[in-house]
């Protein structure tokens, strides 16, 4: 893993979304070989591990808020949903060769529908399915999920039903934010820098968000990072803010916002919030589209990644990590 490949990695993802998008909006594109309204009638599994599970409980609960179905469900779980004929199966591995995964999918194989989501479709998890849908994500240079974890979170937006036209806004969108962050990022890093643990809250509806960001922050430069949900953070983490220092990342859209604020200026917290501004917050990291929850997710994230990026130039450069 380096700093430098994975910064060209994020800066990259923009375009891998448009490949998506491309790909996946034509009529012969790969959900084609699911045929027409693939999920009706069906119970929908998202199966994977790490940021392919991360993307998944985003995506389950955007099906369940349409009146489908669906759980995200860890593949090492010892409780799995049994295989049945109404199941679809969707197992998520970016390698295309998660153990757990494939070991998983393998269950339902020929019982359910089973569906692979993977950047390598020809790998052992496109041998135990039904039906592949690719990445097309290219090679992540820095050895860290970001461009398919975006990918996947795409094209499980995209196998849900949502059309490739509306998320065209986020590439947008995420390229201006990128091509814009020298406003931003560094003020950023230094806001966050020093923290003993930074801390990602995000609604429930889009966890993954707050998830995968504190990921990259633990997988870079090796920062303690953690992850709340926002309603949830009011039972579980507004403890931590009587310690100096803290610092948190704010993914806006629950209906906690102001209540989490109302902590962090009670006792003179930083929350920065990531797309659009909430009362109270004494900054934040604008970008196009954030009022929708869908472009959000496919952009928000980009933040944290590119933060995790230039800290971890930082600490090589000054030793601090080897």
């Amino acid at each position: 893993m380096n700093p430098d490949g994975f910064l060209r990695d994020v800066r990259g993802e923009p375009e891998a979304l448009g490949r998506v998008l491309d790909a996946y909006g034509r009529d012969r594109g790969p959900p084609a070989a699911l045929g027409h309204e693939p999920l009706r009638g069906r119970r929908v599994v998202l199966i994977g591990m790490g940021s392919s599970r991360f993307a998944a409980l985003t995506c389950a609960a955007g099906l369940r808020g349409r009146g489908i179905p669906a759980v995200a469900e860890y593949a090492s779980t010892a409780t799995p949903t049994p295989p049945h004929p109404d199941v679809m199966a969707v197992g998520i591995s970016a390698s295309g060769k998660t153990p757990e995964t494939v070991e998983a999918l393998g269950r339902h194989r020929g019982i359910s529908r089973t569906v692979a989501v993977t950047n390598v479709p020809d790998g052992p998890l496109g041998a135990v399915v039904d039906v592949v849908l690719p990445l097309f994500a290219g090679e992540e240079e820095g050895g860290i999920a970001c461009r398919t974890y975006q990918t996947t979170l795409a094209v499980l937006h995209l196998l849900g039903g949502v059309d490739a036209g509306r998320l065209s806004a986020a590439a947008t969108a995420q390229e201006r934010l990128l091509t814009g962050s020298a406003t931003w990022a560094p003020e950023l890093l230094d806001t966050l820098d020093g923290a003993h643990t930074v801390y990602a809250i995000a609604p429930a509806e889009r966890l993954s968000s707050a998830l995968q960001s504190a990921l990259v922050l633990r997988e870079g430069p090796r920062i303690p990072a953690a992850a709340s949900e926002t309603g949830d953070w009011l039972h579980v983490d507004v403890y931590l803010t009587k310690r100096p220092g803290y610092r948190a990342l704010l993914f806006p859209g629950s209906r906690f916002d102001g209540e989490v604020m109302r902590w962090a200026a009670e006792r003179a917290c930083t929350i920065v919030p990531l797309g659009r501004s909430v009362e109270r917050a004494k900054s934040c990291v604008p970008f196009d589209g954030a009022g929708d929850p869908l472009v959000a997710s496919l952009v928000e994230v980009s933040v944290a990644e590119l933060v995790a990026g230039l800290w971890w130039q930082r600490r090589v450069r000054t030793g601090v990590m080897p």
